[in-house]
Order: C-alpha cells, then structure tokens, then sequence
C-alpha cells in the first residue's frame, strides 16, 4: 500500500542539522513516528517527499528553513518581566511551552537580568536547513475514529471511544 491521503503511516526518522549533527532520533528513543497522511501533522515538504513510498522505503530529505519550521524573525526576540515565568530561578537556554497568538509556542531563555528577561519565541528550529533519513514502517487505511480526530488511535479504539459526548 503507498502513502496517499487518509492513510496512517508509522515511520522512523533520523533527523540532523545543516553541519550534521543529530538533532532526533526515533529508532534511538524506541518509538517510531506515527501520522495520518494528509491532514496537516506533518510538514508540507515531508509529506510531499513521502507521498507515493510504500513500507520498507527508506529516503533522504532536505527541507530549507521555508520548508521547515520558517526563518529566522528578530522581532520575535524580546524583553518580559521576571513574573511571567512560573519557576523562581532562571537560566539562559531554559525553554516553557505557552500559549501564543496561532496555539502553543515555544519560549527559549536568553539572558536574566533583575529587571527582566530577554526571551525568543522563534521556534527552536527556525532558519535551519534540516535534513530527514526516513524508514517508511508500515502504510495502512485510516479508521473513521482516526479520520474523524484528524491522527492516528491507539489500536483497537471504537468510534463511541472517541465522540464528542455532550451533557444536556
């Protein structure tokens, strides 16, 4: 069966940077990639070079930063008070998940000063060239529960597992 559309494809991925180095491994960390083809969980440019690949395929990709996680933005660089952060002692290199205009983001620790802290909300990744060694699993038809939640199920979930139960 080949990667198309409404399908759930489990993968593992070596991914590393411009200059090599490993940035992720999920054969090292024992659990491969698993995502439902077409509806947006993965990077457009991964999906594209995907698509078509039957189990067993193993391919090579290079996504520039456009394809990946975006460019670089100073204006995303920026100064906060010390209480917008839940934890007393801060560090350059910290990083804290929260809430941003377009769902969660990442927020990187530059510098701590007393008056406050110089943050970045570039995603960690951003003006990066990544490149992606792909091992293509398995390929299999997506159950209706996982098409109707957009991603893949643990096996064996049925469609009342699932839907939306409301309270009158």
């Amino acid at each position: 069966m080949t990667i198309a559309p409404q399908r759930v494809v489990i993968l593992h991925y070596v991914l590393s940077d411009e200059d090599g180095q490993i940035l992720d491994d999920s054969r090292a960390r024992q659990k491969p990639l698993e995502y439902l083809h077409g509806h947006d969980n993965l990077m457009a440019g991964l999906e594209r070079a995907l698509a078509g690949s039957e189990a067993g395929a193993e391919l090579e990709v290079t996504l520039a930063p456009d394809e990946a996680y975006g460019r670089r933005d100073e204006a995303l660089v920026r100064e906060v008070g010390r209480d917008a952060f839940p934890v007393p002692d801060l560090a350059p290199g910290m990083r804290f998940q929260t809430r941003g205009d377009d769902g969660p983001e990442i927020v990187t620790v530059l510098e701590v000063r007393d008056d406050g802290v110089r943050i970045d909300t570039n995603h960690p990744l951003a003006g990066r060239t990544l490149h992606y060694r792909l091992e293509v699993l398995e390929v299999r038809e997506a159950t209706r529960a996982e098409l109707a939640k957009g991603h893949p199920l643990p096996p064996g979930t049925t469609p009342d597992q699932v839907e939306d139960k409301k309270v009158i």
